[in-house]
């Protein structure tokens, strides 16, 4: 479980990206660039990680940051096809990107397993994702962030959980 309180908790950020996500509060943003609080303690003090498009960052450029690995090879994942992946999101703005979460093998294989586009409401939403079963080969979860058209948009997560100890 991650609630971004203290740091980014095993959670790294991809080298071969444009740019990063960021651990952030909702205290040292400007009005209207991102949620008024975190997910987890509903505190604008509260933390998240968040990208937003700027003068920084083109159209289409995109932010990854992938879980820790996951070993099918922990006799507690053995069962694992009925692992879930559970996460909060806010994608609020006028100009808002994507957000692509992925399940990558470690030989770079990725499975889409959710694709959001556009503005989808100025609140916190919360998704269950089941991720892939059968195979031995340990794998992790990239949640992308896709820059959008301009300043308006921001895209952030909290509550990062798996549903078993993997």
């Amino acid at each position: 479980h991650c609630n971004f309180e203290f740091d980014l908790c095993g959670w790294k950020q991809d080298e071969n990206d444009d740019f990063d996500w960021n651990l952030r509060t909702s205290s040292t943003t400007k009005l209207g660039a991102g949620p008024a609080t975190d997910h987890t303690l509903q505190e604008p003090s509260g933390h998240y990680i968040f990208i937003k498009s700027s003068f920084f960052q083109l159209s289409g450029q995109k932010a990854r940051i992938s879980s820790p690995v996951l070993s099918r090879r922990n006799k507690n994942c053995k069962v694992c096809s009925g692992m879930i992946i559970l996460f909060c999101y806010h994608m609020y703005g006028d100009d808002i990107g994507s957000l692509i979460v992925y399940q990558r093998t470690m030989t770079k294989h990725e499975k889409i397993l959710l694709s959001l586009t556009g503005s989808q409401g100025n609140f916190w939403q919360c998704k269950a994702l089941i991720l892939a079963g059968g195979g031995d080969e340990d794998f992790q979860v990239v949640f992308e962030g896709i820059a959008g058209k301009g300043p308006k948009d921001g895209i952030a997560l909290d509550d990062l959980t798996f549903s078993r100890a993997c």
